[in-house]
C-alpha cells in the first residue's frame, strides 16, 4: 500500500517541487524576452537590482509526461503566451519573492475557445484544466497531516528541492459554481480557486484581478506564508485530450 501511494503521488511531487528534465526547445527564452513578461513583473519580485532585467520564465517538465508547448505571440492586439496541449502538462514558472506583509494583488487574463469535455478538477483520474495560474507558498510545515508529511519528505529525497507548503490555483471549472474551492485529489495542499465556470464566456478575453490573501485565506482557513513562485499551466495528461488556450501577462501589485 505503500508503494502504491508513492507511486500516485510522483508525478504531483516532482510537478510542485519544479523538477525538470531539462531544456525543452518551446521558445520559453523567447518569452522571458517578450513585453509578455515585462516591467510590470520584475517589479513583482520585490528585488529592485531586477528592474530592467528580462524576468525569467522557465518551462518545466514532468517525468514521463508529454510537455504542453508554450510560444509567445500577439494576439487580438495583446501580448500572449499560446499554450497547445495533447495528452499533455508541464508548467510555465517564474520564482518571485514576496513576504507575506507585502502580499497584494494578482492581476491575469486569458481566452479559452473551449473546454475539456471530461475534465473534473475534484478527481484524480480527471484532474486536467484548459487554464491555471498557481501560486506557491511557504508556511509553517509542523502541522502536516501524516500524509503530507510523507509527501513532503518523499519530495526531499527525489528532488534535493523542498515541496511549496501550499499552493493556490485560479482555475476555470466546468459545472462547479463561481467562487468554490476544490482540494486537490492528491493533496490538500494543493487548492484550486473557481474564477471562471461553464461554457458561457468561452472564445473571449477574460481579465480579473484576486487579492492574494484574501483568497488564500478562504482556501486554506490560515493566513498566508510568503509567495515564492507564480507559474501558469495547461494539461489534458488525465483526460488525454487535446486543448489550446492563451494566456495575458501576469503581474503583482499593491492592494488597492
Amino acid at each position: 500500500m505503500k508503494l502504491r501511494f508513492e507511486v500516485l503521488l510522483l508525478p504531483v511531487i516532482l510537478f510542485l517541487a519544479g523538477c525538470a528534465t531539462g531544456p525543452f526547445h518551446d521558445r520559453h527564452a523567447e518569452i522571458s524576452r517578450s513585453s509578455w513578461a515585462g516591467p510590470a513583473t520584475q517589479h513583482a519580485t520585490g528585488d529592485p537590482g531586477a528592474r530592467g532585467v528580462a524576468a525569467r520564465w522557465e518551462h518545466h517538465m514532468l517525468p514521463g509526461k508529454s510537455p504542453t508547448r508554450f510560444s509567445y505571440l500577439r494576439k487580438d492586439g495583446r501580448d500572449a503566451v499560446a499554450v497547445d496541449a495533447v495528452s499533455s502538462a508541464s508548467l510555465l514558472r517564474h520564482k518571485v519573492r514576496i513576504e507575506p506583509a507585502d502580499l497584494g494583488n494578482v492581476r491575469f487574463s486569458w481566452k479559452v475557445p473551449a473546454l475539456i469535455a471530461e475534465a473534473d478538477m475534484a478527481l484524480r483520474e480527471a484532474d486536467d484544466s484548459p487554464v491555471r495560474v498557481m501560486l506557491a507558498f511557504e508556511g509553517d510545515r509542523r502541522g502536516l497531516s501524516a500524509k503530507n508529511s510523507v509527501l513532503f519528505e518523499l519530495s526531499r529525497a527525489l528532488t534535493g528541492e523542498e515541496m511549496p507548503y501550499a499552493t493556490l490555483m485560479y482555475v476555470w471549472c466546468n459545472k462547479r459554481q463561481l467562487g468554490a474551492v476544490i482540494t486537490s485529489p492528491r493533496t490538500d495542499r494543493i487548492r484550486k480557486v473557481v474564477v471562471e465556470s461553464g461554457s458561457a464566456r468561452l472564445d473571449r478575453w477574460l481579465d480579473y484581478e484576486r487579492n492574494i490573501r484574501v483568497d488564500y485565506e478562504r482556501a486554506f482557513g490560515e493566513p498566508p506564508g510568503a509567495l515564492i513562485a507564480i507559474a501558469i499551466m495547461t494539461d489534458t495528461d488525465n483526460t488525454q485530450s487535446t486543448t489550446a488556450a492563451w494566456y495575458g501577462p501576469v503581474r503583482l501589485t499593491p492592494s488597492r
